[in-house]
C-alpha cells in the first residue's frame, strides 16, 4: 500500500473540502462545527497546511474573493490521497488531558484549588456533552449516520469524563 504522507490535520481539510470549494476561515468553521466535539484544530493549522496541501497538488486555489479571501478546491490527486489516507493504520491514540494530569499531581495543591479544578471541568463536560447530544442528534437528522456517530464519540468520552470526576479523590 502507498502511504498518503497526510497528517490527520491535512486529511480532515481534504474530506471537509469533498463537500465544495472552502476558504481557511470557511474551512476552520466547518471543522469547529463538524468534528469540534472530538477533533481539535487551531486556525494556525489550516493555514499551514493548505499552502503544503496546494503545493503537493491535493488542493487548488481559487479566484480570490472580498477582503483577498483565498478559496480552496480539493483536486483529483487530493481525493485520491484522502481515499489512501482512509486505508492507513490509524495509529495509536494520543491522550492528553489537562485535568487528568493537574490531578495525578493533586497531592501537592489545596482543597480549594482541586475542588476548583473539579468544578470547572464538570461544567465543561456538562456543556460540551449538551452540544454533543445536540449535534449528533441533528446529524443523525439531516441523514448523516457517521457523522452522527463520531459525535456519539464525543457523547460517550464527556459522559465518561463527567462520571470519572464524581470519583476522583480530594472532592
Amino acid at each position: 500500500m502507498v502511504e498518503s504522507g497526510l497528517n490527520a490535520t491535512a486529511a480532515a481539510l481534504l474530506g471537509l473540502l469533498h463537500d465544495g470549494p472552502m476558504t481557511g476561515g470557511q474551512l476552520m468553521a466547518t471543522a469547529t462545527r463538524r468534528l469540534g466535539p472530538f477533533w481539535s484544530m487551531t486556525r494556525s493549522q489550516v493555514y499551514r497546511e493548505l499552502p503544503a496541501l496546494a503545493d503537493m497538488g491535493y488542493v487548488r486555489l481559487g479566484k480570490p474573493g472580498p477582503r483577498s479571501s483565498q478559496p480552496y478546491a480539493i483536486t483529483p490527486a487530493g481525493k485520491r490521497a484522502f481515499a489512501r489516507w482512509l486505508a492507513e493504520p490509524d495509529g495509536r491514540e494520543a491522550l492528553r488531558n489537562p485535568v487528568a494530569l493537574r490531578v495525578a499531581f493533586g497531592e501537592f495543591q489545596s482543597q480549594d484549588q482541586l475542588r476548583d479544578l473539579y468544578e470547572q471541568a464538570a461544567e465543561y463536560h456538562t456543556a460540551a456533552l449538551a452540544e454533543a447530544r445536540e449535534r449528533a442528534k441533528e446529524t443523525r437528522k439531516a441523514g448523516d449516520e457517521f457523522g452522527a456517530a463520531a459525535l456519539d464519540f464525543a457523547v460517550g468520552y464527556h459522559r465518561a469524563a463527567l462520571s470519572w470526576l464524581k470519583a476522583v479523590p480530594g472532592k
